[in-house]
């Protein structure tokens, strides 16, 4: 503290606007050129002064560093990048088969992982000031986010089993008032965790931390929304960002010359048009692929008799083969008149052209974060690679869109939610719903009618 004072020019004990002064000169992150009006680029001046970190040291197993010795740099990472690549797909393969309680369980981890590199970054400021509670309130926060969004998926999803256990009826009827007061507890702790001096500091940090649960777990919580609409809407996705990482990689790495954006500058423009081709390509085999299969097509649902998951059900029309008459123009050039297809590989086009056009936009942000830190990766998880944020800047984007595109485009009345929704309502409710509906389906011929009623006559 002797420091802040120092850098503060003043006594503690001054006058309330010395105060004042001395409390913005501590709450500037360490930005000694402000005063100057030194803020150009990435100069010294614009740049917190982050204490060092583990994030850039080389973590390569030893067995591949001396695989790999004397081969140059440029060549080894991109070995190193290779080897390691082909083993998370392959993990990731795995983790497919292991089916989708698997699949939630692997964005959960990797979802606190990308919290807990995020909030790394921000707690190395924060602990040069030797102030309480950032990293508990970090992590609290994250439990009370985590909470809520885990608690509207079993309501809406596990509504069978809600209905059986009644302290789960409990947790569900007031599941958003018991969220809401977890939060405030959060937030009236960090109220009186606040310290004279430092304000600004520490509210930069609470904005830190909900933004990185605005990044972080609110996307993570989508990627699981679009698992249960069928593990097609998880697997492609995903597979097309690594797509398209891998074929820009490897374009830019041996044909790349031109620079695509100062942010990232090994990234270059042969290397964003040959990954944009391959992805979409390889999307569109993908999603043929896949398509053929219930198992990855189906709605992810709940089966209360065998309290499992299940992925059976009649494939929606857009995973039914379905024949399509080609254009004037590509008939006279091709002599094709008509072409079979899945409907969704004409939306796995969309989806490739989203992450080979605006997803790597992600990982730009990413970039430019760093740059602001003064930090080649979030962190060394991943030897080649860097921390798993590294990996899921793009994915995280992407995982939006699938989100807001298949509740746009795709997703219509669910009758499994409407059924849950219905068996969570007291039995007179569900006996007057039942009458009206039968009461409309006899109107409309769809049923019936009643014995003993009279048939209008012609």
């Amino acid at each position: 503290m002797t420091e802040l004072r120092r850098r503060a020019g003043g006594d503690p004990d001054s006058t309330d606007n010395a105060s004042d002064k001395e409390t913005y000169g501590d709450d500037r992150l360490s930005l000694p050129g402000d005063a100057e009006g030194e803020c150009e680029g990435d100069s010294k001046a614009d740049t917190p002064d982050v204490p060092p970190s583990t994030a850039d040291t080389d973590n390569t197993p030893q067995c591949l560093n001396k695989a790999l010795e004397g081969l140059p740099p440029r060549w080894k990472n991109y070995w190193i990048r290779g080897v390691l690549s082909l083993a998370m797909i392959s993990g990731f393969f795995l983790i497919i088969y292991m089916g989708p309680v698997a699949l939630i369980l692997i964005v959960m981890t990797v979802q606190i992982k990308c919290f807990h590199e995020i909030i790394t970054i921000g707690y190395r400021v924060y602990r040069s000031y030797e102030l309480p509670w950032f990293r508990t309130l970090s992590w609290y926060f994250l439990i009370c986010v985590n909470y809520f969004f885990y608690g509207e998926t079993v309501a809406d999803y596990f509504g069978a089993l809600v209905q059986r256990e009644e302290p789960l009826q409990f947790l569900a009827r007031y599941h958003r008032f018991i969220s809401f007061a977890l939060y405030l507890a959060g937030f009236c702790m960090f109220v009186l965790s606040l310290v004279k001096k430092h304000y600004r500091l520490q509210f930069y940090m609470f904005a830190w931390t909900h933004v990185t649960l605005l990044i972080v777990v609110t996307q993570s919580h989508l990627v699981i929304q679009n698992l249960f609409e069928g593990m097609i809407w998880f697997i492609v996705p995903i597979s097309i960002v690594i797509c398209n990482d891998i074929m820009a990689y490897l374009f830019g790495f041996f044909f790349g010359r031109t620079p695509l954006i100062k942010l990232s500058p090994k990234k270059t423009w042969e290397g964003f048009i040959g990954g944009f081709f391959s992805t979409v390509v390889f999307g569109f085999i993908l999603a043929y692929l896949l398509a053929q299969f219930q198992y990855f097509v189906c709605p992810v649902g709940f089966n209360s008799e065998t309290n499992g998951f299940t992925v059976e059900c009649e494939p929606s029309d857009i995973f039914v083969m379905q024949e399509y008459t080609l254009p004037a123009a590509v008939q006279n050039s091709l002599n094709w008149k008509n072409v079979n297809l899945y409907p969704f590989q004409i939306h796995s086009i969309f989806l490739s052209s989203f992450a080979s056009l605006i997803g790597p936009f992600g990982g730009f942000f990413a970039s430019g974060f760093k740059r602001a830190f003064k930090i080649k990766d979030f962190a060394s998880t991943i030897p080649g690679h860097g921390g798993i944020m590294d990996r899921f800047d793009c994915q995280y984007l992407m995982a939006t869109f699938v989100h807001v595109y298949i509740a746009s485009f795709i997703r219509g009345p669910n009758p499994s939610k409407v059924l849950q929704q219905l068996l969570m309502l007291q039995p007179e409710q569900q006996l007057s719903i039942f009458h009206t509906l039968h009461s409309h389906l006899r109107e409309r011929g769809m049923l019936p009618p009643a014995a003993g009623s009279t048939q209008p006559t012609e």
